[in-house]
């Protein structure tokens, strides 16, 4: 594993150079962080250059890095993280690129690249409000149309905005302005004397 590793780690220096803003090597994977500017170009190298062959996107999401661990984090606040397989060489690598626009969060979306990205795409529009240029149909995927907000933002509220019930009067859903009361459970906790232990 550490073979493969190390092939891989030099074939992305030598191929990507100097477009590689950060690559980490932890527990067998490989990240690699590149600037927004660069992150569509890279993906045509990763899929395309025979020494990489990257011909398999398997997940992109979205992320939100504020208040991170609960520390806060310095530097961008969204980013976009791909997991690709290269069936050809049996390796995998992952991809992280962050939004340069924290209030306007864009990347390039890499839908050319590998088609497997369009709802991928889609569900971190909706969830997170990544916008993808480029992308042809980047709408909603997961939430109702007239949803306001993107859900998995770390400052979005955990009821939500608004509530949808069926109305018996109207005959028809409505939305109306959350009712939920924030409440704090704390769990009744049971203690037995001697527990796990003999009698």
């Amino acid at each position: 594993m550490t073979q493969k590793l190390d092939n891989l780690q030099a074939a992305l220096q030598s191929v990507l150079g100097d477009a590689i803003q950060l690559l980490v090597r932890e527990r067998g994977e490989i990240t690699l962080a590149v600037a927004a500017a660069n992150y569509l170009k890279v993906g045509k190298t990763l899929r395309d250059h025979a020494d990489l062959q990257f011909e398999q996107l398997i997940d992109l999401c979205g992320v939100d890095w504020s208040d991170y661990k609960n520390e806060g984090t310095e530097g961008r606040r969204y980013a976009v993280v791909l997991h690709l397989l290269s069936v050809s060489k049996n390796w995998r690598v992952r991809l992280k690129v962050f939004a340069s626009d924290d209030d306007f969060p864009s990347v390039d979306s890499v839908n050319e690249v590998w088609n497997a990205a369009n709802w991928f795409e889609r569900e971190a529009f909706d969830m997170f409000g990544i916008i993808f240029e480029g992308h042809l149909d980047l709408r909603r995927i997961l939430t109702d149309y007239g949803f306001i907000g993107h859900p998995m933002r770390k400052d979005f509220p955990v009821t939500g905005h608004v509530e949808m019930r069926y109305d018996a009067e109207k005959k028809r859903v409505i939305y109306q302005a959350v009712t939920i009361e924030p409440r704090e459970i704390v769990p009744r906790v049971v203690r037995e004397d001697n527990y796990g232990g003999m009698h």
